[in-house]
């Protein structure tokens, strides 16, 4: 099926082939991918797209020795394939698998762990002053997004390596995409250089002819050189980098093995910082990720022939999408923002149906949180929906603009608790402590879908800022009575004798199902829905609280920080005769893995619940029988 890529071991190997090999090794990897990926699920477009610009890279480079840091690092599926992973790829993003992202733990190769935005420039750069300060000569390369570029932080850091001046070089991945399309000036800035390629080709040609000019040559081009200032703001594509000290070639063919290969031999004896622009089509090679890229992104199992078929079960994402489009058809206060993420966090229907109160900033989640501020300080009602994940970069900003000022802007964040295989760059297990930390925010967290609807009607009546986590997958909702929504009031949706389980979120599921098996053994615990994680109504908290002997707590969060060592610490002064056992997660990065084996490896799944709950009632009793 393959005619090189099984005999592909290392980098030395690529090394080895001629530009017609690589291009036939192109289509080897494209086929390995597709076929793997539709088996254990991953990011597919993303690495369609960067097969040559990878190949190209260990060609001319040789690793570990020269750093490659890639951003984010989804698109990282070649590179490891070509630097001896290619065997693991049947247990990709599997518990104790190959990740799917870059790792120093799971080889040499892997210059920087990732999984975030925009980073790649900043560390890369990181690594050049570090090589200048050793008088070492590897080269370090920066494989970044257009997507990527629209986070400050790269601009930040090409603003350092234009004053710093450091031999590195930046490899601009220019496929129009992030998950969803690419929005904002500096896409449509990206988009004028893709059309400007002439200029490119100009530009060397010219150079050549005026240096080969007999005698005077050398002066003319020094005297074109001073009036370049002049005339370049109208031909070249790249002055934004130019300007900030970057020497900048393109645009290239990404796809181009032999164009490719020339211009990294040629700029690895260039001085100072380089920005080669590529243009890649994301999805190559597997006509359903052309056609939709966006759909091939992060992708499950799926039939290679059919392609990714939708789904028909509705998820936390669709409920939060639909119902905040019916509510903001009704209040024109209300808008919508994303980072780059209008379809990963259901908005899409929103953005397509009021699209003048939609606004996506590109993956600038700080400036986003910001941005909502501004605008609810002009009355009206920001909603921003993000992953959890992403929220932490908007720290600062969320303490100093919006909870500080006490402005009513609404997080929703999606994917909080275990997300399973992207491992521990994206499991959302720190919001309820770092959001617990701050004052003035109402943080909550349903049970199911509809109480997410119900979260979202209530954060209306709020004049205060909210947020909303909610966990990954599909939101069935619970056929149970339930009270109205108060400000930091329990839910108790099953009554029980001397023992109660009062969950979070996620929590509050487990705890029903946990419920289950300890009434086969004869325990008959009650089952509470907490709500909310901050502005907890102590004196009502109490009242229920005081019912029982012992509350265990039960949260997809770290434990330090978290909704059960907050209650801990109200409860403790008052009522210190109500043992309570705290059950969240440990305080360590979770790896990647299959939602459920990491629940029940780290003791949150109903058994283990259950069984914990089980032997502390039998302790404890023990202990006042002797």
């Amino acid at each position: 099926m393959y005619k090189y890529l099984n005999s592909i071991q290392s980098p030395l190997d690529i090394k080895k082939m001629n530009p017609e090999e690589l291009k036939e090794l192109s289509g080897d990897i494209r086929r390995f991918l597709i076929e793997k990926v539709s088996k254990t699920g991953g990011h597919l477009a993303s690495n369609l797209g960067i097969v040559e610009i990878t190949l190209a890279l260990h060609y001319c480079f040789n690793t570990p020795d020269d750093k490659f840091v890639w951003d984010v690092g989804h698109q990282s599926y070649v590179h490891k394939m070509i630097t001896g992973r290619k065997e693991d790829f049947d247990c990709l993003r599997q518990y104790e698998g190959l990740s799917g992202f870059p790792k120093r733990c799971e080889s040499d190769h892997d210059a920087f762990d990732v999984g975030h935005s925009s980073t790649s420039i900043s560390a890369a750069l990181g690594m050049a002053v570090a090589r200048d300060l050793d008088k070492k000569e590897n080269s370090v390369v920066a494989i970044i997004g257009d997507g990527a570029l629209t986070g400050g932080m790269a601009f930040e850091a090409l603003n350092h390596l234009g004053h710093v001046k450091s031999d590195m070089i930046v490899v601009l991945n220019d496929n129009a995409m992030s998950i969803s399309k690419n929005v904002g000036s500096i896409s449509n800035y990206l988009y004028k250089m893709r059309t400007h390629k002439m200029y490119s080709t100009l530009k060397g040609e010219v150079q050549g002819i005026i240096k080969s000019i007999p005698k005077i040559g050398g002066s003319v081009y020094k005297t074109a050189i001073r009036v370049r200032d002049g005339v370049k703001y109208f031909m070249l594509p790249g002055i934004f980098f130019e300007e900030m000290g970057i020497k900048y070639f393109g645009p290239v063919d990404g796809h181009d093995i032999d164009e490719l290969i020339r211009i990294f031999e040629s700029v690895k004896s260039i001085k100072g910082p380089v920005l080669i622009h590529a243009i890649t089509k994301k999805g190559k090679g597997y006509t359903h990720a052309e056609k939709h890229p966006d759909k091939y992104h992060g992708v499950g199992c799926f039939d290679i022939e059919k392609g990714v078929q939708p789904s028909s079960a509705r998820t936390y994402s669709d409920v939060a999408g639909e119902k905040l489009l019916k509510m903001a058809s009704e209040d024109n206060r209300i808008v919508a923002v994303t980072a780059a993420m209008p379809d990963g966090t259901g908005m899409r229907k929103f953005k397509d149906e009021l699209p003048r109160r939609f606004f996506d900033v590109g993956i600038a989640e700080g400036h986003a949180v910001t941005f909502c501020a501004g605008m609810a300080s002009q009355g009206y009602k920001p909603f921003f929906p993000v992953y959890s994940t992403f929220l932490q970069r908007g720290f600062d900003q969320i303490i100093h603009d919006v909870a500080m000022q006490k402005l009513p802007v609404t997080f929703l964040l999606d994917r909080a608790g275990i997300v399973g295989n992207d491992g521990e760059t994206h499991h959302g297990v720190f919001d309820l402590s770092y959001l617990g930390l701050m004052p003035n925010i109402v943080v909550m967290a349903p049970m199911d879908g509809t109480e997410l609807e119900q979260m979202l009607e209530y954060s209306m009546t709020l004049d205060m800022p909210v947020a909303i986590r909610y966990p990954r997958g599909n939101a069935a909702a619970s056929e149970i009575n339930r009270s109205e929504l108060c400000l930091g009031r329990w839910d108790v949706i099953k009554q029980g004798e001397e023992i109660a389980m009062v969950g979070i979120g996620k929590g509050v599921e487990i705890a029903l199902e946990a419920s289950k098996l300890l009434e086969m053994e004869g325990v008959k615990p009650a089952v509470i829905n907490a709500r909310f994680q901050s502005h907890m109504d102590i004196e009502f908290i109490r009242s229920i609280a005081g019912n029982y002997k012992h509350i265990f707590t039960i949260e997809d969060n770290v434990l330090s920080g978290g909704f059960g060592s907050k209650l801990k610490c109200m409860l403790s002064d008052s009522i210190p005769e109500l043992r309570i056992t705290n059950i969240a997660l440990p305080d360590k990065f979770i790896e990647h893995g299959n939602t459920e084996i990491l629940l029940q490896k780290y003791g949150l799944d109903a058994r283990s619940v259950s069984e914990r709950i089980s032997g502390s009632l039998t302790g404890f009793q023990a202990g006042k029988e002797s």
